[in-house]
């Protein structure tokens, strides 16, 4: 594992932690479904560049976690 790896949260424990403590922001239903939104919008620069800095696989890891937190 290289340091990039060691950053990105590999589990949904590590990913709910590294939104909520690190980057300060309630992981909550209306800010999962936003970001749900954005995530699965292949013409929206964001997800693109999204996936071009993390690969689809974690792309598709980030859309099944907060589809978790909609589904509560």
């Amino acid at each position: 594992m290289t340091d990039i790896d060691d950053a990105i949260p590999q589990t949904l424990e590590q990913w709910r932690y590294c939104i909520e403590h690190h980057c300060g922001i309630p992981l909550t239903k209306s800010f999962a479904e936003q970001r749900l939104r954005e995530l699965t919008d292949s013409k929206n620069e964001h997800t693109r560049k999204f996936i071009e800095s993390y690969g689809p696989q974690h792309h598709q890891r980030v859309l099944e976690w907060f589809g978790e937190v909609v589904e509560g």
